[in-house]
C-alpha cells in the first residue's frame, strides 16, 4: 500500500494496509450493515484480541454519521445515494469528522494508494472534505493506542448530485459570483430561495466563517425552518453561512439569496441582487428559457 506525497509525513505501511490486496479472497473479512442503510455504529472490541481485521460498512442513503467506538484494524466503507441516478459517476462524496472524533485517520484510497484526508487528533472546526467517486474510496485505520476506552471514531457524510450546479458552486467556488444560468438553476433547485437584506455580519475567525443576518421580506422555498418570525417584532429573519475568505460585507437593497443545508448548516449559494435576479428571469422566460417558474409576481416586486 503507498501513500501519496502529499499526504504528509507518515510511518511506514503498517502490515494491515496490505490486507487491502487481499479482499477479494479472504472470505473471513467481515461486512457491517446499517439498520437504516444512513447511518453506522460498531465497535472494535468485536474482533478477536489478535486479530487486526479489516471490516467494510454499506450504506445507502444521501447522508448519514458513521460511529466506530473503540477502533481497532481498519474500515472500508461504501456509500450510495438511495435515489436516482445511483451511479457513483453522478455523484460527489462530502465528509465531516465530528467535534471529538479520535482514534483514527481517514485516508482517500484507490488501487492501493492512500491519500490522507483527515489526520487522528485534527480539531480544525472547518474540516470538510469533498471528492468524486473516481478518486476513491473510503478506508479509516485505527491508530495505535494504549488506551482505547475513550475513543470515538466519528464523522458525518454527504453525497451530492453532480447535476445541480448551485450544489459544485457552493462546495467548489463559494466566493465566485454566480452566472445567469446558475442563478436560474439554482433558484429551482435550492433547499432555500428567499428575498431579503443584509442586517449584519459576524465573522467566526476560529471556524473561517462568516454568518449573515438576514431580514426577510419574502419565502419563495425553504425546506427547514431556517427563517421564523421574530418574537419581539414578528419580523423574518434566519442566518446563512459562508466562508470567511468571500469577504462579504452589508449592503443596501435587496437580495435574492440562495443555497442549501449542509451538514446542518444554512451555507450560500447564489445571491445576486433582486432586481439583477429580475433582469435574468425576465429575459430567460422571453426566450422560454426558464428552468422553471418561481412564482407569477416575480417580475412585479
Amino acid at each position: 500500500m503507498r501513500r501519496t506525497p502529499g499526504a504528509g509525513l507518515l510511518p511506514p505501511p503498517s502490515p494491515l494496509l496490505l490486507l487491502l490486496g487481499l479482499l477479494v479472497l479472504d472470505r473471513g473479512c467481515a461486512a457491517q450493515y446499517s439498520s437504516d442503510l444512513c447511518n453506522w455504529r460498531g465497535s472494535g472490541l468485536t474482533h478477536e484480541s489478535h486479530k487486526k481485521d479489516v471490516e467494510q460498512v454499506y450504506l445507502r442513503c444521501s447522508e448519514g454519521t458513521i460511529e466506530w467506538m473503540y477502533p481497532t484494524g481498519a474500515l472500508i466503507i461504501h456509500l450510495r445515494p438511495n435515489i436516482f441516478p445511483s451511479s457513483s459517476k453522478y455523484w460527489t462524496v462530502c465528509i465531516k469528522p465530528l467535534k471529538d472524533s479520535a482514534g483514527a485517520n481517514i485516508y482517500l484510497e484507490k488501487t492501493g494508494e492512500l491519500k490522507l484526508l483527515f489526520r487522528d487528533g485534527d480539531h480544525s472546526p472547518t474540516r470538510v472534505h469533498c471528492f468524486s467517486y473516481e478518486q476513491g474510496g473510503l478506508f479509516v485505520e485505527a491508530t495505535p493506542q494504549q488506551d482505547i476506552s475513550r475513543k470515538i471514531a466519528s464523522f458525518q457524510y454527504e453525497l451530492i448530485n453532480k447535476g445541480t450546479a448551485s450544489d459544485l458552486h457552493m462546495i467548489y467556488a463559494p466566493c465566485r459570483p454566480c452566472s445567469d444560468t446558475e442563478v436560474l438553476l439554482a433558484v429551482c433547485t435550492s433547499d432555500f430561495v428567499v428575498r431579503g437584506t443584509i442586517q449584519k455580519v459576524l465573522n467566526e475567525e476560529e471556524g473561517q466563517d462568516s454568518v449573515i443576518d438576514v431580514s426577510v421580506n419574502r419565502i419563495y422555498r425553504q425546506k427547514v425552518k431556517i427563517f421564523k418570525p421574530a418574537e419581539e417584532t414578528g419580523v423574518w429573519e434566519g442566518q446563512i453561512k459562508t466562508l470567511l475568505q468571500c469577504g462579504v460585507k452589508p449592503g443596501e437593497g435587496d437580495f435574492l439569496f440562495t443555497g442549501r443545508m449542509h451538514f446542518g448548516e444554512a451555507r450560500l449559494g447564489c445571491a445576486p441582487r433582486f432586481k439583477d435576479f429580475q433582469r435574468m428571469y425576465r429575459e430567460a422566460k422571453d426566450k422560454g428559457l426558464n428552468p422553471c417558474e418561481i412564482g407569477p409576481d416575480i417580475l412585479h416586486l
